[in-house]
C-alpha cells in the first residue's frame, strides 16, 4: 500500500459545510428538471428561478462535493493559452465569443456573492500564465496579442512573482478566486428560498420521453418540459457525447503555509510538466494549493506516484508546509478546447439540453453554459450557441480510449490497501484488499460500455479508462456516465 501524506479530499469541501436535503420520494413535476448540482446544474436552474420558472434539481450524491467543489476555482477569462489557439484553428469572431462568454460567466459569480450574501471566501487576485523557458516566453507574448485582439487587457512581464525563476508572465489583473464547494451551497440555499426544489442523493437511473420528460431515480420521478442533464459527462444524450471528448485527471494538494504569504495570485505554468497554484483556506489556516500536470482517467497505473512527484516539486520550489489535503479531479477535453453545450437535438429531442467538455476551466465557462441554457429555456436568444453548439464537428481520432492498467495474476498480487483485476475465463473481477486482509470483489466491466476498470491507488476507486467513469471501491457510481454500480462479483 502507497502511504500518501494528508487527508484524502479536497480542501474546500472541507470547509463547506452539511447540506441535508431530503432524496426524491414520490412522482412530482416541473417545467425543468435539471440533473447535477454542479456550477453548470445550480446556475441554470438558479436563473430560471429568478426567472419565476418552476425548477427541480436532483443531485446523485451532495451539492458541492463533486467535479466544481474539487476544482482549482480560478474565476478569470485567462485560460493558459486559449486565444492565441482559438484565432488560428477557428477565428478572431469566436476568440472574442469565448472571451465574452467567460468575462458573463465571472460577472454573474461576483453578482451573485453580493447579492445573495454568499460567504465563499471571494477574493480578488491577478492570474499569471509563466513560463520557464525561452520557446515558452515567445508563447506568453503571443497570447498576449492574442488576448489584446479579443478585448481583454493582458501584461506581458519579464518573470511571474513566484519564489522560483521564470522566463516571463502573462498577467489579466482583477480576477478572482473562492471555495467552490461554499459557493455552491449559496446557490443552493437561494435556489430553494426563490422556490427551486432540490434533492440529493438522488442518482438518475433513466432519462425517458413520453408525452413529458421523465427524469426516474431510485426514489421518484420527475416530470418536465425541460431536462438539463449537467453531469460532467452526460449520462445521457440524443447525440453521442462520449467520444467527442477525452476524460482527463489531474493531481491536488493543499499545503500548510505561513503568513504573511510569499504567493499572491493564481498561475499557471506551460512548460511541461505543467503546474498551478493558488492560495486558500480550510479552516484551520492558510494553504498553498498546487496541481500536477493532466493524465487520461483510467489510462495510469500508479497515481499515487504523481503525487510524489507533486509533492517533490512544491517542495524544491514553494515554501511549503505539511501537506493537509489531496485529491484527483476528473474534466473532459475537447479537440477545440470550447465546451459542448445546448440542444443536440431540438427537433428530435425538444427540450433536452447538456453542458460537457469544459477542459478545466469550468467555473467561468460552466457558468456561461448556465447562463445560455436558462436563456434557451425562456426563449431569449443568446450570443453563445454557435460557440458552444454540441453537434460541431470534431475529428473522430481525438478520443482515445484505454486498456486497464491493472491486470494481476491473482488475488495474491493484490497488497492490503492495493487492487487489482483478476481474468477468469471471459469474466474480469475487480478485487481489492482491505487493510485487513480482507477482499471486496465486484465485476471489472464499466456498466457504460463495458470497458475493464484500472484501480485508482490514490484515490482508492475504480476508473474507466474508455470514458471516465468512476466507482468507489465497493462498485458504488461516484462520476457517470456510468449510472448502475458495478455489479458484485464471487471470488
Amino acid at each position: 500500500m502507497v502511504d500518501l501524506p494528508g487527508n484524502r479530499g479536497s480542501c474546500w469541501v472541507a470547509g463547506a459545510g452539511p447540506t441535508g436535503y431530503a432524496a426524491l420520494d414520490g412522482s412530482i413535476h416541473a417545467e425543468t428538471v435539471v440533473v447535477g448540482g454542479g456550477i453548470v446544474g445550480l446556475t441554470a436552474a438558479l436563473r430560471l428561478c429568478e426567472a419565476g420558472r418552476s425548477v427541480i434539481l436532483v443531485e446523485a450524491l451532495e451539492i458541492g462535493r463533486q467535479v466544481t467543489g474539487r476544482s482549482t476555482a480560478k474565476i478569470t477569462t485567462q485560460h493558459a493559452l486559449i486565444y492565441r489557439h482559438l484565432i488560428d484553428t477557428l477565428d478572431v469572431a469566436r476568440a472574442r465569443s469565448y472571451a465574452e462568454a467567460n468575462l458573463a460567466g465571472a460577472a454573474l459569480i461576483k453578482d451573485w456573492v453580493r447579492d445573495y450574501a454568499i460567504a465563499c471566501d471571494l477574493e480578488q487576485k491577478d492570474a499569471y500564465t509563466y513560463a520557464t523557458s525561452a520557446e515558452a516566453r515567445e508563447a506568453i507574448a503571443a497570447e498576449a496579442e492574442a488576448a489584446r485582439r479579443v478585448g481583454l487587457e493582458a501584461q506581458v512581464l519579464d518573470r511571474a512573482p513566484l519564489p522560483f525563476e521564470t522566463t516571463g508572465a502573462l498577467r489579466f489583473a482583477d480576477q478572482a478566486q473562492f471555495n467552490p464547494a461554499k459557493y455552491l451551497v449559496g446557490l443552493a440555499h437561494a435556489l430553494v428560498d426563490r422556490g427551486g426544489r432540490l434533492f440529493e442523493h438522488s442518482r438518475t437511473v433513466l432519462i425517458g420521453e413520453a408525452s413529458r420528460w421523465r427524469v426516474v431515480t431510485a426514489g421518484g420521478t420527475v416530470h418536465a418540459e425541460h431536462v438539463v442533464v449537467a453531469t460532467n459527462m452526460t449520462v445521457k444524450s440524443p447525440v453521442g457525447m462520449a467520444n467527442r471528448t477525452q476524460p482527463r485527471c489531474h493531481t491536488a494538494m493543499a499545503f500548510r503555509v505561513g503568513e504573511p504569504l510569499v504567493v499572491d495570485g493564481m498561475f499557471i505554468g506551460i512548460d511541461d510538466p505543467t503546474h498551478s497554484i493558488r492560495t486558500g483556506s480550510d479552516g484551520t489556516g492558510p494553504l498553498l494549493v498546487v496541481l500536477g500536470s493532466k493524465f487520461n482517467t483510467g489510462q495510469d497505473g500508479n497515481v499515487a506516484a504523481r503525487f510524489i512527484e507533486l509533492e517533490e516539486w512544491a517542495r524544491q520550489n514553494l515554501p511549503v508546509g505539511d501537506v493537509a489535503w489531496r485529491w484527483c479531479n476528473e474534466d473532459y477535453d475537447t479537440a477545440d478546447r470550447v465546451p459542448f453545450v445546448g440542444e443536440p437535438d431540438p427537433e428530435k429531442a425538444p427540450g433536452f439540453h447538456i453542458a460537457t467538455g469544459f477542459n478545466a476551466w469550468g467555473i467561468s465557462n460552466g457558468t456561461a453554459a448556465g447562463m445560455m441554457i436558462a436563456d434557451t429555456i425562456l426563449g431569449r436568444a443568446s450570443p453563445w450557441r454557435g460557440l458552444y453548439d454540441p453537434t460541431r464537428p470534431y475529428p473522430k481520432e481525438f478520443h482515445k480510449n484505454g486498456d486497464s492498467q491493472s491486470i494481476v495474476g491473482s488475488t495474491d498480487d493484490i497488497r492490503p490497501g492495493e487492487g487489482g483485476v483478476i481474468l477468469r475465463g471471459d469474466e474480469k473481477i475487480a478485487v481489492c484488499r482491505d487493510s485487513d486482509g480482507s477482499l471486496n470483489a465486484v465485476s471489472a466491466s464499466c456498466t457504460h460500455k463495458g470497458c475493464t476498470v484500472t484501480w485508482n491507488n490514490a484515490d482508492h476507486t475504480w476508473d474507466c479508462p474508455c470514458h471516465g467513469s468512476i466507482f468507489a471501491s465497493d462498485g458504488s457510481v461516484i462520476h457517470g456516465p456510468a449510472r448502475k454500480p458495478l455489479a458484485p462479483a464471487e471470488l
